[in-house]
């Protein structure tokens, strides 16, 4: 596929210059320019999904400041954020300023940005204006996927999403505040809690626009990497990946995978994953009740130089401090352990010893300076 895609250019604007697959060097290389890459997945508590988060009425810089200067004082260098082909076919001149202002905010508090393009998790039926209101006690009740069931079905559709994944790319291909572009996120994850409404051949339109989306973000030559991120288990067994799995791990220039086990699980999932020789990164992990704990696997993480995003920052509207069975049993309270998230909605911690253990293993992890 690598030749495919090195082959991509005809369509380029004049100036741009198509790119294949980057070597295992020269993505070493372009990691040995980072800082270590620490952070979360990004959402303001004042959006339920990227919809909320992005659009006009709703964006909330003033809110996001405040909070991206409590992740400064954690020491998290890097944000994982998502964003949603709806906004850019809403307002693309606005959604395109509207970014700019959240990274010239992360650049105020010295940290860069993984900017998610497409998203397979949750509600398929994503719909722009307004956003229901959270239902109480349920994880993530509100999050939407990206792009929406009706499009990611019909090939002729899928299409259309080239301008989105091209303009933005296009925009900030050269914009060193963009550390990284994952391209999509859990692109075959079934979604349980939609089954009745999920699409039965996911797995395979969701590998179609993937192959599409990787072709069309090199025909604009970003300067920076592109990854989707390998989601479940832990890929020890090359003869028994997906073609899903084989298309992210083959073809992405820094390998990307989450892992929401204990400290043992991620290093199986680690291991497994240097075989690649390329910088890894987990992009999602920490669920306290299924022993995945910044203590101890944040310090393990940097001990072998993976980049680490844990799942949410401030208790807020995607409420993902209950856990994935909210959606089966009922919780009326805070549940007796958060699931995710570190910060309550005024900033103060939710666990005390666990902010000065995330602060004690990011010191020393300031960022570079970025030309």
């Amino acid at each position: 596929m690598a030749a495919v895609l090195a082959g991509c250019g005809t369509l380029t604007r004049q100036g741009e210059e198509p790119r294949s697959k980057w070597t295992p060097e020269e993505a070493n290389a372009w990691q040995a320019q980072q800082p270590w890459l620490a952070g979360c997945n990004y959402t303001p508590a004042t959006a339920i999904n990227q919809l909320e988060m992005w659009q006009a009425d709703t964006w909330d810089p003033a809110r996001i400041d405040r909070e991206l200067g409590w992740a400064k004082q954690l020491g998290f260098t890097s944000q994982r954020v998502f964003l949603h082909d709806l906004v850019w076919e809403q307002d693309r001149a606005g959604f395109l300023r509207r970014i700019d202002q959240f990274l010239a905010i992360a650049d105020k508090h010295d940290m860069g940005v993984m900017l998610v393009l497409f998203d397979g998790v949750w509600d398929p039926f994503p719909k722009p204006g307004k956003q229901r209101e959270p239902r109480p006690h349920v994880h993530n009740s509100g999050w939407v996927q990206s792009p929406g069931a009706d499009i990611l079905k019909d090939p002729a559709r899928q299409e259309q999403l080239k301008s989105y994944v091209q303009g933005i790319i296009r925009h900030f291909r050269n914009d060193p505040r963009v550390q990284v572009w994952d391209i999509f996120n859990e692109p075959d994850n079934p979604v349980p809690q939609y089954q009745d409404v999920e699409l039965k051949n996911k797995a395979e339109v969701a590998l179609q626009l993937l192959r599409k989306a990787y072709a069309w973000a090199r025909e604009v030559g970003p300067s920076q990497p592109i990854t989707s991120g390998v989601w479940i288990g832990n890929w020890g067994d090359v003869t028994k990946l997906s073609a899903m799995e084989k298309f992210q791990l083959e073809e992405s220039d820094v390998i990307s995978f989450h892992c929401y086990g204990n400290l043992e699980e991620m290093k199986r999932c680690v291991e497994n994953l240097r075989r690649y020789q390329r910088p890894i990164l987990c992009t999602e992990y920490m669920a306290r009740p299924n022993g995945s704990r910044f203590d101890p696997i944040l310090g393990y993480l940097k001990e072998v130089g993976v980049g680490a995003y844990n799942w949410g920052f401030v208790d807020g509207k995607t409420q993902t401090i209950y856990p994935w069975d909210s959606w089966r049993t009922q919780y009326t309270a805070e549940p007796p352990e958060w699931f995710h998230d570190i910060l309550r909605r005024d900033g103060t911690p939710y666990k005390p010893e666990e902010v000065q253990y995330i602060k004690s293993v990011t010191r020393g992890a300031q960022p570079k300076r970025r030309n």
